[in-house]
């Protein structure tokens, strides 16, 4: 028999096809149950105008079998075969595609779901075979082809018999290398796992005999049985309408696929037409996994195909603020590369990823309106990811996102958005105050805080450490400004507390340059103030770069070398610390200016830069 060469302009075509397109060699089944399943298709289309097809849809299926003995996978089914003539222009021709032709010609019936677009994916099962027979009788045909390859060489085509039409694919798989195990494939849990991973949503059934042991009636002994099983779930949970999916099931879907003991917070199901037509099933999540704050955590949708998987993770679906979202998308309309492994380009992916951002936000909003402990929950796990989503990208996002912050509060120290926080201020705050420490108990006892929640305004409890950075990101909100109750420019004062206070910084300049001298280029100026309370001391920043920032970033690989903010000492001028420091000599007010600073550090959560010096002081004080 003679030999025929594939029509192609060289034999480095399918060399290339068969060891660069493909990334996984375990795709060739997907490639090839795909392929069937268009071969299903096109009968089941084909029966709709022509009353010879007498076959009924639920005998439509795909077979599979494994012989370990002969190394041999046999993928068969019962569709609308192939002609010699078919054959030879289909798998002799490479990258030639019948399946597209066929969508082509049909574009104006409705449920034309064909999957095939390339006619390449046939070739990717000689990634694993070192030889390939296809047997294929067309539908009312009353002889088979058998088309046979072991591949760059050639193939033959030649008669053969077939008891019903379709087509049966047989493969002989390579011998096992030291890198490569292709065994592997001939074992019932690998095929199993592949149909699960890449063809569970098939619209018809993938079957295979399986072999199960038992023990006998009344005996002891065992017998072995062949049963053929469904090994796909064929009809999408996703593509049933949302009134018939239970919760149970939505949860039992979630926890089975993605290997979570709890139930999904939320459940977003999203069905999408128009620029882009696809459907989305989406999970918040209770709690992060154990490695999401770390570099091994990948973000990503499972990415279908018209039910066919083809990316495990798309990151491209997902924003980075949004990577706990799990779930997956299912769209025809994607445009895909050769091997259908990666998309030839992103505007689908950007317009689905658009609408996938909004419907996340809406739900996270109806989630907190309607079920507030439960979205208090949800942000312990993943509102520290919000808040950097809001500081990334210079802010970009801070519209997105600045609706489903909370934050500690004065107020009872329980959790406020920004939205509550505004709606409460009280007539005449004209901003919104923050504070920054380690933990709420800390904040609470800072002299600032005291100030401002004397005056009736609540104080935002800032314990991240990215939550200042995201704040002054911000700006405003609701078009208040936010301000550190740290600055040196609180500005809570009246008419007559200022003139009040502008006069004790003018009568003691002297007394203030003095300390100021002490402390050197530590501070960057020593000022009085109204509004410490019963506090003596006190430390704030001048201008935008805080002492938390500071605090923050000097913790960082390097730090200790970066900036520094602008700080400055305040005095309570009405405390009598104040009094004693007027009646002191230069060198006592030495001592006292270096101690009050100390302090004044330890209040505001940073070290001291010399706790020997600082001991020393104390004890020349108690002497």
């Amino acid at each position: 028999m003679a030999k025929k060469q594939f029509k192609t302009e060289s034999k480095k075509l399918l060399e290339m096809m068969i060891h660069s397109i493909y990334t996984h060699k375990e795709i060739f089944l997907r490639e090839l149950i795909s392929n069937a399943s268009d071969a299903l298709d096109k009968l089941y289309f084909r029966s709709l105008t022509d009353s010879t097809v007498t076959q009924t849809r639920d005998a439509y299926q795909i077979m599979l079998a494994v012989d370990k003995e002969a190394r041999t996978i046999t993928i068969a089914d019962n569709g609308c075969g192939m002609t010699a003539e078919e054959l030879e222009k289909n798998l002799g021709t490479i990258a030639k595609s019948g399946s597209f032709d066929f969508k082509r010609d049909n574009e104006q019936k409705e449920d034309v779901d064909i999957i095939g677009q390339f006619g390449v994916g046939f070739y990717s099962a000689f990634m694993v075979s070192e030889k390939i027979t296809v047997t294929s009788k067309a539908y009312g045909a009353e002889v088979a082809t058998i088309w046979e390859s072991t591949g760059v060489d050639g193939y033959t085509v030649r008669e053969g018999e077939m008891d019903t039409h379709g087509t049966k694919i047989v493969l002989t798989l390579l011998a096992d290398t030291e890198d490569e195990k292709y065994s592997e494939f001939l074992e019932e849990y690998k095929i199993r796992s592949l149909v699960k991973k890449y063809s569970d949503y098939i619209r018809y059934p993938i079957k295979m005999a399986v072999s199960k042991t038992q023990k006998k009636a009344d005996s002891d002994e065992y017998e072995t049985l062949v049963e053929v099983q469904t090994l796909n779930n064929m009809v999408p949970l996703w593509k049933r309408a949302q009134s018939e999916v239970s919760e149970e099931e939505y949860r039992h879907f979630y926890t089975d696929k993605f290997y979570d003991y709890e139930a999904p917070a939320r459940t977003i199901v999203q069905k999408s037409e128009g620029a882009s037509t696809f459907t989305a099933l989406l999970f918040i999540p209770t709690h992060a996994p154990y490695n999401y704050y770390s570099k091994e955590y990948e973000k990503g949708l499972e990415l279908y195909s018209s039910g066919v998987m083809i990316m495990e993770k798309c990151a491209d679906l997902l924003p980075d603020y949004f990577s706990f979202v799990k779930g997956l998308v299912d769209s025809s309309d994607l445009s895909l590369n050769i091997s259908r492994e990666m998309l030839q380009h992103d505007r689908q992916l950007k317009v689905m990823a658009r609408a996938i951002e909004k419907k996340i936000k809406n739900d996270l909003l109806k989630m907190l309106t309607e079920d507030r402990t439960k979205y208090e929950r949800f942000f312990d796990a993943f509102g520290l990811n919000l808040k950097y989503g809001v500081y990334s990208d210079f802010g970009m996002h801070k519209e997105v996102l600045s609706d489903l912050l909370l934050f500690k509060s004065s107020k009872e120290q329980k959790y406020v958005t920004l939205k509550e926080y505004v709606e409460g201020m009280p007539e005449g705050q004209k901003a919104i105050y923050y504070a920054s420490g380690e933990n709420t108990a800390k904040i609470a006892m800072l002299p600032q805080v005291e100030a401002v929640t004397s005056r009736g305004y609540e104080v935002l409890y800032l314990t991240d450490e990215v939550d200042e950075f995201a704040l002054r990101v911000m700006e405003t909100y609701m078009e208040k400004p936010f301000k550190n109750v740290s600055t040196d420019k609180l500005e809570l004062e009246g008419e007559e507390e200022k003139q009040a206070l502008e006069e004790e910084n003018t009568q003691n300049a002297d007394l203030l340059t003095k300390m100021k001298g002490f402390l050197g280029e530590a501070v960057a100026a020593v000022k009085l103030s109204a509004t410490l309370g019963k506090h003596p001391v006190s430390l704030a920043s001048e201008g935008d770069f805080s002492v938390e920032m500071e605090r923050v970033l000097s913790r960082t690989p390097g730090g200790e070398d970066g900036p520094k903010a602008q700080t400055v000492l305040q005095l309570n001028y009405t405390h009598p610390v104040f009094e004693k420091l007027k009646t002191l000599d230069d060198d006592k007010l030495a001592t006292y200016t270096k101690i009050l600073y100390s302090e004044a550090r330890l209040l505001a959560g940073l070290t001291i830069d010399n706790p020997v010096e600082f001991a020393q002081l104390i004890s020349e004080v108690m002497q």
